[in-house]
Parts: structure tokens; C-alpha cells; sequence
């Protein structure tokens, strides 16, 4: 309690007080304040102070080194005021109450410099989204007010902070697939969120197959075109295809396809984020018949092992036979223009020739003589 208790100007005519300022005789009572509790606070105000005393009734302004507090409550039998300390600069200052009778003593109260404290942070949900960003998230925690987030240090959207400072909201920035670092930050510091961000890539898109078609035999070229390719895989009717390259920006996927049944089948792109179906699948055509031009030569001894070179188209993929015995050696160029082997041994006279590939047998016209 404060030892001495000052008078001040009055509104009252000046005068001795019968019996001091406790009162006697026809003057009114001086208010009084025995404390201001707590006796400090923060230079920026804000703060609750009890200001015990008495003769406070209707007070109607207290002062902090000359500046007003923003009054709360009053007893209604006068020993005490409440007040919001206003802001001030560091240091002991004076605090008076006004009332209609005139100014109370002066307590002392001081304003100390508070060091902010640093955001903490107990929750980021979710902890997960997509690589393009735009998720949606909530992180709470305390001391967020006027805070920043990064996301692998690309700044967060939309921020929103509620007047508590506990709860702070936004949507992710784009970020490269995996964990990332997550830091908020304040004019009083920055925290990293503990367990980060995890990006996940989506899964592929595919808005074209092109061609849409091709033959049984397998081997056609073709494109994918979409998003999120990267890392791809290519089925067709379940069988990989072969020869698959996908770009550096993950939306073209070139391959060649397997070999596959005559119809329309299912073809299925898979990543480590998920698979897609290709609409329309893809379509199988039976591939042209082989075509034969010539044998050269036409005839050879009955022991076989005479080589010989059939022309024509479509050989891929063919077979020979000699009267019903498979040649050896068989060999066919890139084009299926050109086929070679050897003969089997076979009896004396002519002989059937038969190609066989996928897409079905020819016999060879004149056939093949064995002497």
C-alpha cells in the first residue's frame, strides 16, 4: 500500500480539511487508491488493472502518466475501479483517478518491455495433397498472429489468422513430390513443423492413344497423350508394352505394342500414384496374309540343307515348311520382305511350300523340287 497519499487539484474550494482528508465536518472526501494491482504491465497496453482505494465511486477517468485507460467497472460502493492500461513507453509511471469530488493520490506503475514470444505450432492437418497445391489446411498452435507460411519455401495462399492467434489457415503453394519442410513465421520468430508436408503426385491422366489401332502381331508405334505420365507403365489387354519413354514433363508416352487377340482390349496405365484406363481401349486388326513372290532356288537335293530366300510382304513372324517338314534357320529382314533358310531333307520329286505367320498360311506356287 502506497505510504503517502498526495492530494490534488479539486474542483472543491481550497481549504484546510477538518479532521484531514478521511473526512469530518462539511467537506466531501478526497477518493483515494491504496494499490494498482499489478503494480506493472506491457508497454503495449492492453492489460487488466485493478485499482483498489476508496471514495472512487463514479469515477470517470483514470490516468497512466497522463494518459487515459480505458475504464471496465466500478464498485458500487466506491474501493474500486478497473482498467485497460493503455499503451506507454517503458518506465514508472503515475496513476490517478478522477472523480466528480476531484483527483486521487498518484500509485506507481511501471511498463516493461515484453519480448514477444515465437509462434508454436501443434497441428497441421491434413499433412498431405497434391503436387499442383490448392489443399486446404489448418494449422494450430499459439503466438500465430501476423504469421507466414512456407511450403519448401514457396509462401502459402489465402493466410488467415483468428483474433486468438491459435488457429491459422490457407491452401498449399505447388510443390515437388515428397516431404517438404513447413515453417510459420511472426515478427517474433519462425517454428518448422514438426513431420513437414507430404506432396503427392496425381495420377496419370490420359486424353489420347494414338493410333487406336493396329495388328495382331504387335510392334505398332504409338502415343499417349496426357499428365502425370511420369514413371509409367503401358498394358495392353494385360501384356507390357515394349520400347516405353516417357517425356520430362510426364504428358507424352511413346511405346510400341505387344502382340495381342484380333478384337478390342483394354489398355491400363499405371504409375506409383495410381492407373487409368485408356477410353476406347485399343483394337487389334488381323494382320494381311504373307505374301510370296518367289523361291529361289526351286529345287535341291533330297538331303536338304540347300539354302534358299523366298520374296515377298508380310513374312514377319513366318515359319516355312517342306512338304510338311519345317525349314531350319528361318531368318526374316526388319521389312518381312525377305526370308532365308535352309531345306529339310525330303523325298525325290515336288514338294508343297507353305509360309505360315499370325495371320494365316500361304503355299508357295510351283512348290519346290527335290532331286
Amino acid at each position: 500500500m502506497s505510504d503517502v497519499i498526495q492530494q490534488h487539484v479539486s474542483p472543491q474550494a481550497p481549504g484546510d480539511w477538518p479532521g484531514g482528508d478521511g473526512g469530518g465536518g462539511g467537506w466531501p472526501r478526497y477518493p483515494r487508491i491504496y494499490d494498482a494491482i499489478p503494480a506493472s504491465g506491457p508497454t503495449t497496453g492492453g492489460n487488466t488493472v485493478l485499482l483498489t482505494g476508496s471514495g472512487l465511486l463514479g469515477t470517470n477517468q483514470v490516468t497512466f502518466g497522463g494518459v487515459p485507460a480505458t475504464l471496465v467497472s466500478q464498485d458500487p460502493s466506491g474501493n474500486s475501479v478497473t482498467v485497460l492500461a493503455p499503451p506507454h513507453a517503458a518506465g514508472t509511471v503515475q496513476v490517478i483517478a478522477t472523480t466528480p469530488r476531484g483527483n486521487s493520490n498518484a500509485v506507481s506503475y511501471t511498463y516493461t518491455v515484453t519480448t514477444p514470444t515465437g509462434p508454436t505450432v501443434t497441428t497441421l492437418v491434413p499433412s498431405s495433397g497434391p503436387t499442383t497445391g490448392g489443399t486446404a489446411f489448418a494449422i494450430v498452435g499459439t503466438n500465430l498472429t501476423g504469421g507466414t507460411v512456407t511450403f519448401n519455401g514457396a509462401p502459402a495462399l489465402g493466410v488467415s489468422i483468428n483474433a486468438s492467434g491459435t488457429v491459422l489457415t490457407g491452401t498449399t503453394p505447388p510443390g515437388p513430390a515428397g516431404n517438404v519442410p513447413v515453417v510459420v513465421t511472426t515478427p517474433a520468430g519462425s517454428t518448422t513443423v514438426a513431420g513437414g508436408f507430404t506432396y503427392t503426385a496425381p495420377p496419370p491422366v490420359v486424353l489420347s492413344l494414338v493410333p487406336s489401332s493396329g495388328s495382331a502381331t504387335g510392334g505398332t508405334a504409338f502415343v499417349l497423350i496426357g499428365s502425370s505420365l511420369t514413371g509409367a507403365s503401358v498394358t495392353f489387354n494385360g501384356v507390357a508394352a515394349t520400347g516405353v519413354s516417357v517425356n520430362a514433363s510426364g504428358t507424352a508416352l511413346v511405346g510400341f505394342t505387344p502382340a495381342g487377340p484380333v478384337g478390342t482390349v483394354p489398355v491400363v496405365v499405371t504409375t506409383p500414384t495410381g492407373t487409368a484406363t485408356v477410353a476406347g481401349g485399343f483394337t487389334y486388326t488381323a494382320p494381311p496374309l504373307p505374301v510370296v513372290a518367289s523361291l529361289v532356288p526351286s529345287s535341291g537335293g533330297t538331303a536338304g540343307g540347300t539354302a534358299f530366300v523366298l520374296t515377298g510382304s508380310n513374312l514377319s513372324g513366318a515359319s516355312v515348311t517342306f512338304n510338311g517338314v519345317a525349314a531350319t534357320g528361318i531368318s526374316v529382314n526388319a521389312s518381312g520382305t525377305a526370308l532365308i533358310g535352309f531345306t529339310p531333307a525330303g523325298p525325290l520329286g515336288n514338294v508343297p511350300v507353305v509360309v505360315t505367320t499370325l495371320a494365316g498360311s500361304v503355299t508357295v506356287a510351283g512348290g519346290y523340287t527335290y532331286v
